[in-house]
Parts: C-alpha cells; sequence; structure tokens
C-alpha cells in the first residue's frame, strides 16, 4: 500500500529571504525570484521519494550500518617511511614551535599570521 503524503506548500518570497538572510546572502529582487522558483522545483522535484511506503521502516542513521572507526592507527610505518619535525616544517610558512601556523578564519586572539 502506498501513502501518498500531500506535497508541502511552496515555499514564499518571504520564507526564502529568511533562509538567505540566516545564510548570509545577499539576494537582490531578481535573485530571489529566481531561488524561489528554484528551491520550489528542487522540493517538487523530491516528491517521488516521499510517494515510498516506509510503514514499519526503521530509520537509517549511517548508510552502512554500525561502521565503526575505519582510520588506520597512527603507527610508524614498518619501511620506516616517517618525516623528522624539522623536515614536516621545513618549508611552512610559519611555524611555532612544532606546529603549523595558518591564518585565522575565525578571528580572536592571535590575529592572523
Amino acid at each position: 500500500m502506498c501513502m501518498r503524503r500531500e506535497m508541502p506548500m511552496a515555499l514564499t518570497r518571504d520564507e526564502v529571504r529568511g533562509i538567505a538572510e540566516y545564510a548570509r546572502i545577499a539576494l537582490d529582487e531578481r535573485e530571489l525570484d529566481e531561488m524561489t522558483a528554484y528551491l520550489n522545483d528542487a522540493i517538487a522535484m523530491l516528491q517521488p521519494i516521499r510517494d515510498y511506503d516506509l510503514a514499519g521502516v526503521e530509520p537509517t542513521f549511517h548508510p552502512i550500518g554500525d561502521l565503526s572507526n575505519v582510520m588506520a592507527a597512527d603507527e610508524v610505518d614498518a619501511h620506516g617511511r616517517t618525516l623528522t619535525i624539522d623536515v614536516a616544517l621545513k618549508n611552512a610558512g610559519a611555524t611555532e614551535g612544532r606546529a603549523y601556523c595558518v591564518p585565522s578564519i575565525l578571528g580572536g586572539a592571535g590575529g592572523d599570521r
């Protein structure tokens, strides 16, 4: 049995304006009209997915199920292919002790380097 779900109402210009402001995207009136149409088209394209009968289907929180850490352990490899800290930092633009210094993207203490 397919349970047809009602299509959500279309987004209004004011709702799209609010989304743009939240995302800090400046839209002029023409762009606001275009974005409203674009987002409503995107929502309409999702309608076939909304038509699936999902009664009794458990939510999936990860597409691969109960995936655990897939990262390799931090170990020196068997072939001795490692860099000393001096070599690793040799071509860095700026360093501080054993670390690279990079420009701040959030501002705050320390300033840009």
